[in-house]
């Protein structure tokens, strides 16, 4: 069954106001991407296909679509990743806006031609890490300039795609493809009890090559997400309209 979320009101969702939304465990949650849509005044139908949701044939119901994170590969051969993958192809045929955010972004990198791999040299992204904005991505939105990050694989899109922000390595942390599907490596959607979840549960992960300790993640946040929240209220509305 959908799970539609909004803020409180007596509305019923239509076609115009409607948001798709993947998330892949059951208590994941759309941050605060989801809040800032619904503050937008956006229904979200909240689809979890790793728990056997199924995902709509066509684009007629809804305005948009957001694919999440996970802790899963882009690569593993779960039947819901190759759904979800192939599913991309919904709303890009239907020219209806798409976000891929972490998992999604590799997702879409993979549907368009691209590939997703570990790092060679075995380094993962686990707290905040400079990123720089393209030509193409500054005549977007301003970006920020220190991101979250919670990735142990790299998308590596096709020739073709629109790169939008790349780490300091060179590695692509955004792009676009066409004129309205966008992938995002980073994790601008984290809220602060996000945040505490993550670092709680997955504490084994700072043991890996590149990641930063716990207390760095909220000195970070104190740091940096003000600039974060900024951005993608900004990004948001450039991607909607």
């Amino acid at each position: 069954m959908p799970d539609y979320t909004c803020l409180p009101g007596t509305r019923e969702p239509n076609a115009g106001d409607t948001i798709l939304v993947i998330l892949h465990q059951e208590r994941s949650t759309p941050g605060r991407i989801g809040q800032m849509l619904s503050q937008r005044g956006f229904f979200l139908d909240v689809r979890r296909p790793a728990l056997g949701d199924s995902l709509p044939d066509t684009m007629d119901r809804y305005h948009a679509a957001i694919i999440f994170g996970g802790p899963m590969s882009a690569n593993d051969k779960d039947d819901f990743i190759a759904r979800e993958t192939d599913w991309i192809s919904v709303p890009l045929d239907a020219g209806k806006p798409f976000l891929g955010v972490c998992l999604g972004a590799q997702l879409l990198a993979k549907h368009v031609g691209g590939s997703v791999d570990s790092h060679p040299d075995g380094i993962v992204e686990i707290g905040y890490y400079p990123i720089q904005s393209t030509a193409c991505g500054e005549d977007l939105v301003p970006w920020p300039n220190v991101v979250y990050q919670w990735h142990s694989e790299w998308m590596r899109p096709p020739d073709g795609v629109d790169v939008l922000a790349v780490g300091e390595g060179g590695e692509v942390q955004a792009f676009r493809t066409g004129s309205r599907a966008y992938g995002i490596q980073f994790h601008a959607e984290l809220t602060l009890a996000m945040m505490h979840r993550w670092t709680t549960r997955g504490a084994r992960r700072f043991s890996l090559k590149g990641a930063q300790v716990r207390q760095q993640h909220f000195t970070g946040r104190l740091r940096y997400d003000p600039v974060v929240k900024i951005w993608l209220a900004s990004f948001l509305d450039n991607w909607l309209s």
